[in-house]
């Protein structure tokens, strides 16, 4: 069991979307992976993959190369065992160029609450290091808060 367990409510969606904001902002990709099916299916911009060996090797390969991440996701809607989100992240590579990385994804829950399916549609922007709005993992007090600006 990975709670909150669907059917969703507005609080127990909300749960689970901080639940993610919190893991993925620790970029340990095993403990991440955790939160997904076996044969999870994942769509991420234009890699398709299955299977919690593929998410923790896609996870190790993104932290790698997207540096100092920081997180902030936001609850869109919610049904049934589907929740949608908005997000935002900022990270600089390996060059030195920040930037910001924003978009959706659907997600699509077994009765065990872990993720059976992650669609994830992103689109990234150079920022300067001025322009930074995140600079690590979400204060508890900003929990349920939404603090994403429009892109």
């Amino acid at each position: 069991m990975r709670p909150p367990v669907p059917p969703f409510t507005a609080e127990t969606a909300l749960q689970k979307v901080q639940a993610a904001e919190d893991a993925w902002n620790t970029k340990d990709p095993e403990r991440v992976a955790q939160a997904y099916t076996e044969d999870s299916r994942w769509r991420n911009r234009d890699e398709i993959f299955s299977g919690r060996q593929a998410i923790v090797g896609f996870l190790r390969r993104k932290w790698a190369r997207e540096l100092d991440y920081a997180l902030r996701k936001e609850l869109w809607a919610f049904t049934g065992h589907r929740i949608a989100v908005r997000f935002q992240y900022e990270w600089h590579d390996a060059d030195g160029q920040w930037w910001r990385s924003y978009g959706n994804e659907q997600w699509e829950f077994d009765d065990s609450g872990l993720m059976r399916r992650r669609e994830a549609s992103i689109n990234d922007r150079a920022i300067a290091e001025s322009e930074r709005l995140f600079t690590g993992p979400r204060e508890p007090s900003e929990h349920g808060v939404t603090v994403l600006p429009t892109p």
